[in-house]
């Protein structure tokens, strides 16, 4: 997961490949929930691991429910329909799934509970379910705002023998709440059957489905009579499944839907294939294959799997009522800004009450990328962006703002497709947590940037200049991959030496076939070679030295330059070394030669080796630089210079944050927001 401030993402062009999505969220907590009220253990299979099941698993285990998680398994100990912990604060984030459902629960349950989240939870309404609730005689307060979160819960007097009415047309959450409580008082002795009445019009009526489908395989099977009226029988009671696999998420789904529609195949790839989802979902986000089909995306429905494909272009325009789709239909808000005519989404009023105002936050970023959008109570009607070249509006490149919204962050980053070869900036990537931690990295893995596009940020200068440390701090603010160059060659003269290979020219042709066929691998910040941790180990001296000499041998060079090549991925690349800006990348973005005196660096050498219990004079390590400086410098191959175009740094008398943030303004400087 991105944990930047933002996230640039170049102009992508190209789709293809195979994707598997996560668990579906409004599978996962709701299967959370009735794993815990039902009696015996529940194993569930590939359960999302996000924000929102976090704050349920946090708060089902405050209420003394055993939850465990094994690789794909999570194991939850059923509690029978009770909860030994019955006095607790209980802290929900900005989960409607977990909020919603524990309400209901904990009020037919009883006991002394609080439940809050964060400040937009508070902004979200709960009245229609307390006020469904009370009538029951569910003793619930609020600790703000009237109408809304914070909540306090304390012991029922239950009366269940009339309908309970409750609103269908705010969200259908309110309505889920009361399903999946209910059940917890039709086992008591003399209770009949439980009755809910539906007032006013069901929206998102497939969100209800699934939460019937999930009671039917908890045991509890629900009776319509009628479209608005919901029965449960008497004497339903919760039993565990055992085993229960979660489908993956068809609302996380559309986001590769809509990449492939507008995206061209990648080489080589006959579309892409997503894992996880297929004809028999039941979930209703699903029916987003039906509006993408109807704008020209290819789509083909197996199993359990879906193959996308680019169809027609520019996509045609819809006019469409998306109350079965409410989250999924955000995506064809983008897809929009690419149709042959304006878009209308209508009866998606329900956006307004989700983690944001969804329906102004969507109208205010897709005005900043340049289009002409009209917002209204309950619809939206968005007119596409001109290709260059073609009549209409312009695409503008834009920082799109997140409010927080997960679905906000996966929606821009459809914009990345535009035809004008712009970039667009996602402010507060990470809040894609909520439902989907790893969206940017799925994203990447299939999608190809338009040619020349990719950012390659250039970091060279002398040995012990601090260019490793700038490099990885810069990558780390901009998300983007990090290619150490000097530990290509350390880690070769390492190699080198474990077998006694001579570190000249004399054996220049096996040095480079051993680089070249080096096992080598980066993660978690740690090299590796052949599986073995190398991080400390070639940061001696004597590798130093020995990397400086092979460094110097034209085909070692050679046979390091497709290797490093290779670590130039979306979303971008810092690469630090003495030739990137010269050698390696001379098309990179920016390039900056980082330089300090000798004896400042001979200092910094110091401490370091020091640091790791290493004897060492500041006079020799000068003399050791001075040679090495003169050696870089001087050899026949990339030898070590500013390119060109580079700006020079002297750090001699700077801080690592001064460096950062001059690196970092030299490249907000080249970019168009």
């Amino acid at each position: 997961m991105f944990k930047t401030d933002f996230l640039d993402i170049p102009p992508l062009a190209s789709v293809g490949g195979v994707v598997r999505l996560p668990g579906s969220k409004s599978i996962s907590n709701r299967a959370l929930l009735l794993a815990a009220l039902s009696a015996g253990r529940t194993t569930l299979v590939d359960l999302l691991a996000s924000d929102d099941t976090r704050v349920m698993i946090d708060a089902l285990r405050t209420l003394g429910c055993s939850v465990e998680q094994h690789g794909r398994d999570t194991v939850v100990e059923g509690l029978g329909g009770r909860a030994p912990t019955r006095s607790a604060k209980l802290f929900l984030g900005n989960a409607g799934t977990a909020m919603r459902p524990l309400t209901a629960a904990l009020a037919i349950l009883g006991g002394d509970y609080e439940l809050s989240g964060v400040p937009r939870m508070h902004e979200r309404p709960i009245g229609d379910l307390v006020d469904a609730l009370r009538p029951l005689g569910c003793r619930i307060d609020y600790l703000g705002r009237e109408g809304y979160p914070p909540l306090r819960i304390r012991e029922p007097d239950l009366q269940l023998d009339q309908p309970i009415a409750v609103r269908g047309d705010v969200s259908s959450q309110f309505l889920t709440a009361l399903l999946l409580a209910l059940p917890l008082a039709s086992s008591r002795p003399g209770m009949g059957d439980i009755v809910i009445e539906v007032v006013g019009e069901l929206i998102s009526r497939p969100y209800i489905d699934i939460t019937l489908a999930m009671l039917r395989q908890f045991g509890v099977s629900v009776r319509l009579d009628g479209s608005q009226r919901f029965v449960i029988p008497a004497g339903s009671q919760y039993r565990s499944p055992g085993r229960l696999p979660v489908e993956a998420d068809a609302s996380s789904a559309s986001y590769f839907i809509a990449a492939s529609g507008l995206g061209a195949p990648a080489e080589g790839q006959n579309g892409l294939k997503i894992e996880g989802i297929g004809a028999e979902s039941v979930q209703g986000d699903i029916r987003f294959v039906d509006a993408a089909r109807l704008m020209g995306v290819q789509v083909e429905m197996q199993l359990d799997h879906l193959l996308v494909r680019r169809g027609a272009w520019p996509l045609k325009a819809i006019d469409l009522d998306c109350n079965h789709i409410p989250d999924a239909a955000m995506t064809l808000a983008v897809m929009a800004l690419y149709a042959d005519g304006p878009s209308t989404l209508r009866n998606i009023a329900s956006w307004r009450v989700k983690e944001t105002d969804r329906l102004a936050a969507m109208a205010t970023e897709l005005r900043k990328l340049g289009a002409e959008v009209e917002e209204g109570p309950d619809y939206l009607r968005v007119y596409p962006l001109a290709p260059p070249g073609g009549t209409g509006r312009p695409w503008r490149a834009a920082s799109i703002h997140t409010y927080d919204d997960h679905r906000m962050a996966m929606c821009a980053s459809l914009a990345a497709f535009n035809p004008a070869g712009l970039p667009v900036r996602v402010e507060d990537p990470q809040c894609v947590a909520k439902t989907f931690p790893d969206y940017f990295e799925a994203l990447f893995s299939v999608s190809a940037p338009a040619s020349g596009a990719l950012p390659v940020l250039c970091i060279d200068g002398p040995t012990a200049s601090g260019k490793g440390t700038l490099a990885s701090e810069v990558a780390r603010r901009l998300g983007y991959h990090l290619l150490d160059s000097g530990a290509l060659y350390r880690v070769t003269a390492l190699a080198a030496s474990r077998i006694g290979l001579a570190q000249d020219d004399t054996e220049a042709t096996t040095l480079a076939e051993l680089a070249r066929k080096l096992p080598l691998s980066f993660a978690d910040g740690r090299i590796w070679l052949a599986g073995e941790d190398v991080t400390d180990a070639i940061r001696s001296e004597a590798v130093g030295m020995g990397a400086s000499r092979v460094s110097a041998l034209p085909a070692v060079r050679q046979a390091l330059l497709a290797l490093q090549h290779g670590f130039a991925r979306l979303p971008g690349l810092v690469a630090d070394g003495r030739d990137m800006g010269t050698v390696v990348f001379p098309g990179a973005r920016l390039k900056v030669f980082l330089t300090a005196d000798v004896a400042e660096r001979a200092r910094r050498r110091h401490e370091q080796l020091l640091a790791k219990g290493i004897e060492s004079k500041i006079d020799s390590l000068c003399a050791d630089l001075a040679a090495r400086d003169a050696r870089d410098s001087t050899r026949a191959s990339a030898p070590l210079k500013p390119a060109e175009d580079a700006l020079l740094l002297d750090n001699s008398g700077q801080t690592i944050d001064e460096s950062v943030a001059q690196v970092l303004a030299w490249w907000q400087a080249r970019q168009p927001f």
